[in-house]
This record gives C-alpha cells, sequence and structure tokens, in this order.
C-alpha cells in the first residue's frame, strides 16, 4: 500500500515545503534519466497479490492483524481493510522459470499462511471484491491500525470536503456513501511488475494502457458489491469513486481524478512524474531531509522520498515505479488493474497472458498506440470492467470486436511470442496460455462463475447465495483447478 507514514497533521508550511521538495527530487530524477543511472541490463518481473479474510461462515473476519501475526512471515503485510491482507512474492527472471517460480511459491506461501490464519479464525479468499461485505463493515473502523491509512482517508475527506459518494449501476444499482475511504478496502487486486530500461519505459506503458482491456475482459472477478450485482469488475468504478478528491464542482471543472486511467500516450516515463506533479497537489507532505542533488553528485543513490510517496497516493492503472535495489536504481511498471484469482493458476496465467503480450507489443516495429487514439483505449477499459468476458470492443484494423474472438484470434499468438522472447519455456507458455484460451472459449471467467452460481440460488435470501456461493468458491480456490473447469 506504500510507504509508511506516522500519524501527524500538516501546516500550510509543511505543504509548501513539500512541493518545492517533490519539484526538486523530479529535476534530480530528469537528470539520471538523461545519464542514464539505472539498472536495465536484466529485467526482473514482480507479482503482489491482495486478499481478503473471511470467517466460517463467508462473512468478512476483521482480523488482519491477528492472521498476520500467526502467519509471522514478511511477505505478507497489512493493507488499507482490517479484512484485507497482502503477499509479495519475489521478483523473478521470465527466463529462468519466472513464471513457475511465481505459481510454486504463491501457492506454497498462501497454503502456509491459510493454515495458521484458520487459526484465529481468519480465512484467505483470492477475489476482486469479497461480495460478503454489508454496509455495516464500511465505516472507519475497518480500517487497519497502520497510521497511513487513517492519515490518507483524513487527507482524501479533508480535500473533498464532504463524504464519498459510490454510484454504479449495472444489472442492479447501488447508491451509498462512506465517511473513509474503507470502500477502497473492498478493491483487491493483482499487481504484475515489469522492470524496463528509460528508453523502453514510454512503449511498455502505453502497451499496458491499450491491453488494459482485454485483460479486464478475460479476468473480470468482482460482480458483486453490497449486495448488488454491478459491473463484472465492479473494482474499477468502485476505487475511482472511493479515493475521489474531487467536489462535484471541481469534477465540472475538469480536475484529474487521483484513480486515473490517463489522457495521452506518453513519450518517457519522465512525462507521469511531470503529471504527478503538476496536477495533483500532495495527500501525505511528508518531508525528509534528504538532499536528492548532494547525494547525486557524490555518486550516490537518491531515494526521492518526496517523489516516490507523491506517486503512491496518485493510483494510476499502470503506474511507473522508481525503485532501488541493491543501490542501484531501476523502472518499472505497475499493471494494478486485475482483481486477485480465483486460483493461483489463473492468477498466474493472468500474469502470462500480460507479460508475453506486453513485451509483444512493446517491442513491435509499427506500435499499437500509434494507429489507435488514447479515448479509445479508456473506453475499451470501462467497456471491459463494466460487460467482462462478453465484452466488445475497438481495436485498430478490426473495429468493434468480441474481446474473447480478438483474444483466441490475434492476441494469444503474440502473447506466446513475448513469453518466447522472454526465454520462458515452451511447457510453461503454452500451459499457462492454455488456460486464457480455454476461458475465452467457454466464455467462463471468475465473475461470470460467480453470477451463475448466485442465478442457482435465486430462490435464496441475497446474502444467505453470497455467504454460500463465496464458500463454494473458496473451495474451488482450494483445488487450484481453474475457474473455467469448475462444475
Amino acid at each position: 500500500m506504500g510507504e509508511e507514514v506516522e500519524l501527524q497533521e500538516f501546516s500550510r508550511a509543511d505543504r509548501t515545503r513539500h512541493r518545492e521538495k517533490v519539484r526538486r527530487c523530479l529535476d534530480v530524477f530528469a537528470r539520471m534519466l538523461r545519464e542514464a543511472r539505472f539498472d536495465t541490463d536484466d529485467p526482473m518481473t514482480g507479482l503482489e497479490v491482495e486478499l481478503n479474510l473471511i470467517d466460517e461462515m463467508g462473512d468478512p473476519a476483521l482480523k488482519n492483524a491477528e492472521a498476520l501475526a500467526a502467519i509471522a512471515n514478511p511477505e505478507f503485510q497489512t493493507e488499507l481493510g482490517q479484512f484485507n491482507v497482502e503477499i509479495n512474492v519475489p521478483p523473478a527472471k521470465l527466463r529462468e522459470g519466472g513464471l513457475t517460480t511465481f505459481e510454486e511459491s504463491l501457492r506454497e506461501s498462501l497454503n502456509e499462511a491459510d493454515s495458521k490464519s484458520a487459526e484465529v479464525g481468519a480465512h484467505m479468499v483470492m477475489i476482486g471484491i469479497l461480495p460478503t461485505l454489508g454496509e455495516g463493515h464500511m465505516s472507519l473502523a475497518s480500517l487497519s491500525a497502520n497510521p497511513r491509512y487513517k492519515l490518507l482517508s483524513e487527507q482524501i475527506l479533508n480535500a473533498r470536503g464532504e463524504d464519498i459518494t459510490i454510484s454504479i449501476s449495472g444489472p442492479e444499482r447501488l447508491e451509498t456513501t462512506a465517511d473513509s475511504i474503507v470502500p477502497e478496502a473492498a478493491c483487491t487486486s493483482t499487481q504484475f511488475h515489469v522492470q524496463t530500461s528509460p528508453d523502453q519505459f514510454a512503449a511498455y506503458w502505453n502497451a499496458s494502457q491499450a491491453i488494459a482491456a482485454v485483460q479486464l475482459a478475460a479476468a473480470a472477478n468482482s460482480p458483486y458489491l453490497l449486495g448488488r450485482q454491478l459491473w463484472r469488475e465492479t473494482r474499477i468504478p468502485l476505487f475511482e469513486q472511493a479515493t475521489d478528491t474531487r467536489s462535484e464542482e471541481l469534477k465540472a471543472q475538469g480536475v484529474r481524478p487521483r484513480v486515473w486511467f490517463g489522457e495521452r500516450w506518453v513519450t518517457s516515463v519522465f512525462d507521469l512524474f511531470e503529471e504527478n506533479v503538476r496536477f495533483f497537489p500532495a495527500l501525505l507532505p511528508v518531508t525528509e531531509e534528504e538532499d536528492p542533488l548532494e547525494v547525486l553528485e557524490a555518486g550516490g543513490t537518491p531515494t526521492l522520498h518526496e517523489l516516490r510517496l507523491h506517486n503512491g497516493t496518485i493510483y494510476r492503472w499502470n503506474r511507473p515505479v522508481y525503485d532501488i535495489a541493491a543501490g542501484v536504481p531501476h523502472l518499472r511498471v505497475e499493471n494494478r488493474l486485475l482483481a486477485a484469482g480465483p486460483t493461483v493458476a489463473d492468477t498466474i496465467a493472468n500474469a502470462a497472458f500480460y507479460f508475453g503480450l506486453v513485451r509483444a507489443l512493446a517491442e513491435s516495429e509499427r506500435p499499437l498506440w500509434s494507429q489507435m487514439s488514447f479515448s479509445a483505449a479508456e473506453e475499451n477499459f470501462h467497456v471491459a470492467a463494466q460487460q467482462g468476458i462478453d465484452a466488445q470492443i475497438y481495436w485498430p484494423g478490426v473495429g468493434q470486436v468480441r474481446a474473447t474472438e480478438l483474444i483466441l484470434r490475434r492476441l494469444l499468438p503474440m502473447a506466446k511470442e513475448g513469453l518466447d522472447a522472454w526465454g520462458a519455456s515452451g511447457e510453461e507458455s503454452d500451459r499457462l496460455l492454455g488456460i486464457i484460451e480455454q476461458r475465452c472459449l467457454t466464455g467462463v471467467n471468475g465473475a461470470e462463475w460467480f453470477v451463475r452460481r448466485m442465478q442457482a440460488r435465486s430462490d435464496m435470501e441475497r446474502f444467505d447465495a453470497l455467504r454460500a456461493t463465496l464458500l463454494e468458491y473458496r473451495q474451488g480456490m482450494h483445488s487450484n483447478e481453474p475457474v473455467h473447469t469448475w462444475e
């Protein structure tokens, strides 16, 4: 969820000092880009998964502190809501069997952690939105104890000046308000990381934006919120609304939202950090003593603390990341638009599809984004979130097309080429991309399975049906058989 900060109050002087420091960091970052001071020789990939906690009945278990104490594994960390935890899987190289390493590591860690957390009455579920969440869980009391979360909630509500409004229409309609950012905690995601050189960053980010819609269509897994059936990937509108610092008047003025698809293709990673500084006031204006220019000129690697902290409060679906490993800086694209689950196998299949497709498109001689307007990519994104596996989207050279047909005919072969370029084994690629293929052929992903099972329980009271279906879902999750094969 980002860097740790202590609970505190900020003065006007704090904000002025922080803005100046962020701009200084941006200038130093620009110089580092010019001087090619980045680790680019052997790119790594990474994976983070956010999870939900439920009790024996299928209701949310607000026990992440107890669960983490029982798990006692530094790979597992707190998340925004008391019914959330996150696992950071160690990075890997795809040419060294990284996909298999991710899958085995994730399965082993989750099985062990779930066994330990069960001792305190908390069972892990990989799903985008916990369908048994009720209005009573949407209060400040559900926030995790980490001071960062309470501070972030206060700053967003103060900037907004009024309660947060959630309004989502799908097969059913939801209208509610919240006095904290707890609705954001309902959104649990999988985050794929691709390390890239400064020269290639724009191509990888643009490619990630262009394929966001097909990722969502194939992997949607969040069809219910607060008892209502909404979008197939309800996380998208919920997250956009739950962290919106704008009043209705600011929206009407065209002020950018903090959860943002973006507004243009970029030519450099600098474009994204510069937009952050230009468009968004700081939510957490914490200023460190380090002078980044002094560190750089002394031959060191500046942390760029303020620039990174600011970036962590601007929620792009594909986020630029500046980070340091073993004293050497590097850049990553963080692809953060998919839900977790339904199984580890499904999650790693999603990873294989993304890693392969983004590389194939980023290194294509004729960039896809040169043939497609940015607004078309954004419209595709929201259509796919709404319709899931049945989405029809626009694609250059094809026009309007079912996302599943596009994936089967064009994109899976491209993803295979990309995985080959990464050095992934043919066996890995065929097995994992085969899961995506079968999802498209059967028309079943996590969201579709859940909705169909709920329809079979239409004679039950809604929350009883949600509990029963979630417990059935959890059984399937533990089988690790891909969701399209579930009964």
